[in-house]
């Protein structure tokens, strides 16, 4: 009967247990201290014409992805899916969504401006555009996610298609398929558990 209720009382108390989100990245071991990946500084322009850097996200969570406008395949899904996420966290002061363009040539901030307009986005959300290498290299380097040129591909770039959720420590916290609702959901609860932290 005590095994019983020892038993019991392991199950209820490991349910019980909030759901906490894994730090992603390779970390370091500095000093005995276990260093995770951070975002790296950044400074890019906006669709208000706003200079967009990591203090901008200060006590606040991110969503970022990497998008062009004139892309032909997978970015109507992925802002279609993260619209809907959009949707729901926009009007909460502690999460924000931070989409980087990979074709500042052609995505200039008027550009940027008239798509925000086109679908009802209005606070909480940056579209970002600068120098097109900083912009990759952001995307390799601080987002582990891949964003180059190839003539050969529809709309002549490569990008990832995925969100990622970034805390407020600049730690990714989350990566999720930009173009599966199932997905896309997913995203949407982990960052009920984020604002929890």
């Amino acid at each position: 009967m005590k095994r019983m209720v020892w038993f019991l009382f392991l199950i209820i108390a490991f349910g019980c247990q909030e759901k906490q989100l894994p730090i992603l990245g390779h970390p370091e071991i500095k000093d005995n201290k276990t260093i995770y990946p951070k975002i790296k500084e950044f400074s890019f322009i906006d669709q208000d014409s706003t200079v967009i850097t990591n203090s901008t996200f200060n006590n606040k969570i991110y969503i970022a992805d990497f998008i062009f406008l004139s892309c032909p395949t997978v970015c109507p899904k992925m802002h279609t899916q993260l619209k809907s996420v959009y949707d729901i966290y926009k009007d909460n002061p502690s999460v924000s969504f931070l989409s980087h363009t990979i074709d500042p040539e052609r995505d200039t901030v008027e550009q940027l401006k008239n798509f925000t307009e086109l679908h009802g986005i209005d606070k909480n959300w940056h579209f970002v555009t600068g120098n097109r290498d900083s912009i990759m290299n952001i995307a390799t380097e601080s987002y582990f996610t891949t964003a180059y040129p190839d003539s050969k591909e529809p709309g002549g770039l490569v990008h990832g298609g995925g969100f990622l959720l970034v805390d407020k420590n600049r730690h990714i916290r989350g990566v999720y398929d930009g173009t599966d609702p199932v997905d896309t959901a997913r995203l949407s609860d982990d960052i009920k558990v984020l604002l929890k932290e």
